[in-house]
């Protein structure tokens, strides 16, 4: 790898926000993409607000044929410098292969029963708990799968809102989501009556502290719903409503 003194001096050929993605969330796959507008010896800088990019971005570098040149700043608020040492048809090439292992990429759990109402849940290298189907009692010793279910689309769509409000350069302070969520007849669940036991209803809300550009935090909020794959999902099957308010 060439020597470079003066990283901060350099004037790269493409610059691109990764916001706080990780490299195992699909930050590789944004790498590559940017990497074709970079003509082949020219130099890409990346932002990042991801500490972990500071140890993965170099041997992934050597892994592909890069140039990893350098870093400015500290990780969790970084800019780094890669040169490109690959054809655009090579790099094309490797980019398509990876798209389309993400496309056919499949999510793998299994649950058992491991108690009085109560299932584990095994993915990857996690484990947790989920209570019954759906419970109206106030309190339970485990989440019911319904509160998991809504619970993940709101968590999917605050990470997912700061991530891409970071991506976008806005300077974001607090991002809280609410939810609320009914079944169209609990007792149909019950076995107490015949009926539609699936939801009705969600209604989302979301408070964002910031002083940034009202329209812009607007607009990265519209692109995160349409981007969400639970919140396209439920879309398809249920009556959602969502609300968005800068405080």
């Amino acid at each position: 790898m060439d020597s470079v003194k003066d990283l901060g001096s350099l004037t790269p050929d493409h610059i691109f926000d990764g916001g706080d993605m990780d490299c195992g969330s699909g930050l590789v796959l944004l790498i590559r993409e940017n990497m074709k507008k970079v003509p082949v010896g020219g130099i890409m800088e990346m932002r990042s607000r991801e500490p972990s990019v500071c140890d993965d971005l170099p041997p992934w570098c050597r892994m592909v044929g890069h140039d990893y040149l350098g870093i400015v700043g500290t990780p969790g608020q970084a800019r780094y410098f890669i040169r490109k040492n690959l054809s655009v048809t090579d790099n094309k090439k490797t980019l398509e292969e990876d798209k389309q292992k993400a496309k056919n990429y499949e999510w793998r759990l299994r649950t058992r029963s491991t108690g009085h109402l109560k299932s584990t849940v095994y993915c990857r290298n996690f484990s947790f708990d989920v209570g019954q189907a759906a419970s109206f009692e106030e309190k339970d010793k485990h989440p019911s799968a319904l509160e998991y279910l809504v619970g993940a689309l709101a968590a999917s769509l605050s990470t997912s809102f700061s991530t891409e409000s970071a991506k976008a350069g806005l300077d974001i302070d607090d991002v809280e989501i609410s939810i609320r969520c009914q079944l169209d007849n609990i007792l149909a669940h019950l076995g107490l009556e015949e009926g539609y036991p699936g939801i009705s209803s969600v209604n989302i809300k979301c408070f964002i502290t910031s002083m940034d550009d009202a329209e812009k935090i607007r607009a990265v909020w519209s692109d995160t719903l349409k981007r969400s794959p639970l919140y396209a999902t439920l879309e398809k099957c249920t009556s959602i409503t969502t609300k968005m308010n800068i405080v």
